[in-house]
């Protein structure tokens, strides 16, 4: 294979499994067969006359020569990506694919129907939609940009904060008439606790009184989970009293079917932001849907902007 022939394609496979680590992933991802990552490595290192991986039985990992031609083809994919966008800008038309990583309740409840909207705003766009409560690598996974409800310690990545979620304290009203309803912090004392243990201290209700006044009660029960829409569930199903973001459970306060305890106390709010992969900022089309998911998100219930 001689010099000139070194594809964008062949560029784009050797960034994507030194990214992820995985041919076979790389080959999901692009849709392709394995082969033919497989080949298009064994092309570019032929081309470039020095290996570029080294590849055990767990993982694909670059040598140093691959560090620094994995830092030039990084640069030169988005120029081509820039161009191409810069092109079609000119017919008006945005296009490509776009990855979003986002929390998985949040994302069933508000952001799909976010990106159904900006799709049928910009029909070539391709969203790949990823909902997930663990903390990926957004690089190694491919993801443009990730939506994190969680106050976030420092990142590499470019941090947009949208605002804050509100929560709120909600029983069914099934629940109280059995079990009675708390007209004061110390009343939760006794009551069955719906929470998600993978929450920091979420064994521990922090209040704030109206008069500014803080108080602390237990918070434990019989049903925990990992999962915002089965949280939901539970305090339909009566099961007990939750701390529950207002986005989670506004349709279900407004039909009646949940109501809203100690409305005068003020729990924590939950910091909500946007992370960005760097590299992907400029790129037109995920400048374009940075700005429209931001827009609406800070429209949703419960979601206070950030001054």
């Amino acid at each position: 294979m001689d010099k000139s022939d070194v594809s964008i394609a062949h560029m784009r496979s050797f960034v994507r499994v030194a990214e992820r680590g995985s041919l076979s992933a790389v080959a999901r991802e692009l849709g392709v067969g394995q082969s033919t990552i497989t080949r298009h490595l064994h092309e570019l290192e032929e081309t470039v006359g020095v290996p570029l991986l080294s590849r055990t039985t767990r993982r694909v990992t670059l040598t140093d020569e691959g560090s620094r031609y994995f830092t030039n083809c990084v640069q030169i994919l988005r120029l081509v990506e820039q161009a191409g966008d810069e092109a079609r800008g000119t017919r008006g038309a945005a296009s490509g694919m776009i990855r979003i990583s986002c929390t998985a309740a949040f994302g069933i409840l508000h952001v799909t129907r976010i990106v159904f909207a900006f799709q049928d705003r910009y029909p070539d766009i391709a969203v790949d939609l990823n909902l997930t409560d663990e903390r990926i690598d957004l690089v190694r996974e491919g993801v443009d940009i990730a939506l994190r409800l969680a106050p976030l310690s420092d990142s590499s990545l470019k941090l947009r904060a949208l605002g804050h979620s509100h929560r709120l304290l909600v029983a069914a009203p099934s629940y109280l008439a059995r079990c009675g309803k708390p007209c004061a912090p110390e009343d939760l004392i006794g009551h069955e606790a719906i929470r998600m243990p993978n929450v920091a201290g979420s064994d521990v209700l922090a209040l704030m009184a109206p008069d500014g006044q803080h108080h602390e009660v237990p918070f434990v029960g019989r049903f925990r989970t990992n999962h915002g829409l089965a949280v939901r569930e539970a305090v339909l199903a009566g099961r007990g009293i939750a701390a529950a973001h207002a986005w989670l459970v506004d349709d279900l306060i407004a039909a009646g079917s949940v109501g809203v305890i100690l409305p005068d106390y003020r729990l924590p709010s939950v910091p909500l932001n946007m992370l960005i992969v760097p590299e992907r900022a400029g790129i037109a089309r995920v400048r374009l849907v940075i700005d429209q998911l931001a827009e609406a998100i800070v429209r949703l219930p419960g979601i206070r902007p950030d001054p």
